[in-house]
């Protein structure tokens, strides 16, 4: 039988929502553990499926691709000490120099992501370089009709105004170049993320990034 996102997660996290505290969360231990349990069986069935098409997933452990759910509030004005989504990094994180995968479960707010986001300045660097040397290579995946089906656009937040330093401003990949990530996300509904097949379902939008991967992770290979 393949596993699935019971609708008791999104329930656990519209309830943690409204009560943000360490009481409530002690008091309710056992629906966040039940919660993580269903998340963990369906990344493990994820990263099964996945593998079939990007081998380097094998080695990735569903129980520590799992975010914490705990807060980080030191330097934040936000104290409330528990995340209201769980979120889980199949070889994509901040700062990684490896385009990857993501799937952030939250209600109403869920998505999937794939690319590198935000990198340290020396790997933005080459990759900005490795966009402007094979620019019509990675014109043709972006504008891959399966891939422009999920994905419209790269991700756009946080990009700079000017084309950055050491590139030609009429650089033909000039709107690329300004990018501070190389991500495509795309957005879940509640009704996506629990039906039955969510997981085959997930693999072929994944499957889509896996030629944007391949490019951003040629550099460093």
């Amino acid at each position: 039988m393949s596993a699935s996102i019971s609708p008791k997660v999104f329930d656990f996290l519209k309830n943690l929502a409204q009560n943000n505290n360490r009481e409530w969360f002690t008091e309710n231990k056992n629906l966040y553990t039940e919660a993580q349990e269903n998340i963990i069986l369906f990344l493990e069935e994820l990263i099964k499926e996945m593998s079939g098409f990007d081998e380097q997933l094998v080695k990735i452990d569903a129980k520590k691709s799992l975010f914490r759910i705990y807060r980080d509030t030191r330097f934040s004005k936000d104290k409330t000490p528990y995340k209201t989504n769980f979120g889980a990094s199949l070889g994509m994180g901040k700062g990684s120099q490896k385009g990857g995968y993501y799937l952030h479960l939250e209600p109403g707010k869920s998505f999937i992501a794939g690319g590198i986001y935000m990198p340290e300045s020396s790997v933005l660097k080459t990759l900005r370089k490795e966009i402007s040397l094979y620019g019509q290579e990675f014109i043709k995946i972006i504008n891959n009709k399966d891939f422009k089906k999920y994905f419209p656009e790269l991700d756009q937040d946080d990009k700079l105004k000017k084309v950055p330093q050491g590139f030609e401003k009429e650089d033909p990949m000039a709107k690329y170049l300004k990018l501070k990530s190389f991500i495509v996300v795309y957005n879940l509904t509640d009704e996506k993320i629990l039906d039955k097949n969510a997981s085959k379902n997930l693999v072929k939008i994944f499957k889509t990034m896996k030629p944007l991967n391949d490019f951003l992770n040629a550099p460093f290979l």
